[in-house]
């Protein structure tokens, strides 16, 4: 993403004002690493010193994922207390945040969500469709008349060919003659 600021003006009066105002309290990890690296690009003839003696701008305190500002996407813990806070926005919020983005073409300026595209696409290859049954080796359950009508017609086709052989028998023990079988 190699734009000049000037283009990042020109886009930023292009948004809608919820963006606008996300990404002026959040700004996007691009920019932040874009504006770190000319002042860190500064040789340093000693280390021990440098490091000693560094500005308090340099050392931003980096949220959990090690990014410079916590994500407002995600849960965060506190350093002291330990206590999880819950994330700045919703997850209805979030996809309502990425909904609007993705309408302008700025999605990939968003801290991560799993309600982003790439996430869903990924998700939806990685586990399908989650219909029941349309998985490897699993049915879809069906009315029992669908589930049984396999073993139904193999029994029937078994009585038409063992047919010949009954009327057989009929004639010869039926009617009280010692016929024990169906029909009576």
């Amino acid at each position: 993403m190699a734009m000049n600021s000037q283009q990042y003006i020109k886009l930023a009066g292009s948004l809608p004002p919820r963006l606008t105002r996300f990404f002026a309290r959040y700004p996007p990890q691009a920019l932040l690493s874009q504006s770190a690296l000319p002042s860190s690009s500064t040789p340093s003839t000693s280390s021990a010193v440098s490091d000693s003696t560094a500005s308090p701008v340099e050392h931003i305190p980096a949220g959990q994922d090690g990014l410079a500002v916590p994500s407002p996407f995600r849960a965060q813990k506190h350093p002291v207390t330990g206590k999880w806070h819950d994330p700045v926005f919703s997850l209805r919020r979030q996809a309502e945040l990425v909904k609007l983005a993705r309408q302008h073409g700025v999605e990939e300026l968003l801290p991560y969500t799993v309600k982003g595209t790439e996430e869903r696409l990924r998700r939806r290859a990685e586990n399908g469709l989650r219909v029941k049954g349309t998985g490897v080796g699993q049915r879809v359950k069906g009315k029992e008349s669908e589930r049984t009508l396999k073993g139904r017609l193999e029994k029937r086709r078994q009585a038409m060919l063992e047919m010949p052989q009954m009327i057989q028998t009929w004639k010869e023990r039926g009617h009280g003659r010692g016929w024990k079988k169906w029909p009576k």
